[in-house]
């Protein structure tokens, strides 16, 4: 169980820095190359992901759910 919390924790952690990186871009129009806010993009969506298997697996659902 508690490594289930720290991968949560480290994923979350990680999802919301590229949030608020993604944030500044396009909330408070940061500029950024096409390639870097690509790039950006990908990392949100990467991690996003590592957050949402984390958060399942905390939550003990499997991936299918």
């Amino acid at each position: 169980m508690q490594d289930r919390k720290r991968d949560y924790l480290e994923a979350y952690h990680a999802w919301q820095s590229q949030l608020q990186a993604l944030h500044r871009v396009l909330l408070e129009e940061e500029r950024l190359e096409p390639p870097k806010l690509k790039a950006l993009l990908n990392r949100e969506a990467r991690t996003k992901e590592r957050y949402d298997r984390a958060r399942r697996a905390l939550l003990g659902l499997s991936e299918e759910e």
